[in-house]
């Protein structure tokens, strides 16, 4: 897959294992510039309110193919040595947070993260979408919006966006910030002007 320049520098800094192969990763997003494009597009407005939200209204994890459901899938996607049982539940892997540079040797240790949160999502106006595109949203492996990380930081961050919460290994920031926008681009969800400020100062890290 062809990567650009400043997305390699990315790499070079935070997703190398000790023999220098890189890690696998969601789906590049887009460069800095075209992000900022994007960021531009989105609609600025106040945050809506979580109510009436559940996580159950964004239906998740649902199968995949075969007996591996979407955890699964980014399970084996983002680790590294992954090997699975019948029911496709890990036997063995090791995996990369990214958010905090750490490595979990256990996947009950590990979250999959949505880039983008379900509450956040539901403030920014999933809460007037269907069923059916709350379910495309939370299993989406076609973008940047699930990664494995560690349930640590992944707790941390819970529902914040960007402007109330960055991942603690700054090298991130740029790749963060431009997967942030192409799933609220994606999805045409609005943000808040200090989260726009928050992804522009994010985006000039790249």
């Amino acid at each position: 897959m062809r990567r650009s320049v400043k997305f390699t520098v990315a790499v070079a800094t935070a997703w190398l294992v000790g023999t220098g192969t890189a890690l696998a990763y969601p789906p590049d997003p887009p460069p800095a510039g075209t992000a900022e494009r994007q960021l531009a597009g989105l609609t600025v407005k106040a945050e809506g309110s979580t109510s009436g939200y559940s996580r159950d209204l964004f239906p998740h994890w649902i199968t995949q193919s075969g007996s591996c459901d979407t955890r699964d899938e980014v399970l084996k996607r983002d680790g590294t040595g992954v090997t699975v049982d019948g029911d496709c539940e890990p036997t063995a892997g090791r995996w990369y947070s990214v958010y905090d540079a750490t490595y979990v040797d256990d996947d009950s240790s590990i979250d999959i993260d949505h880039i983008v949160p379900l509450a956040e999502a539901w403030k920014s106006g999933a809460n007037s979408w269907s069923t059916a595109k709350r379910q495309q949203f939370a299993n989406d492996l076609s973008i940047a919006q699930l990664i494995a990380v560690s349930a640590s930081s992944n707790r941390s961050k819970s529902d914040k966006d960007p402007a109330s919460w960055k991942p603690t290994n700054t090298s991130v920031h740029c790749i963060y910030a431009r997967e942030w926008i192409w799933v609220k681009h994606t999805y045409g969800l609005s943000l808040q002007s200090a989260e726009k400020t928050a992804l522009q100062q994010m985006l000039g890290t790249c």
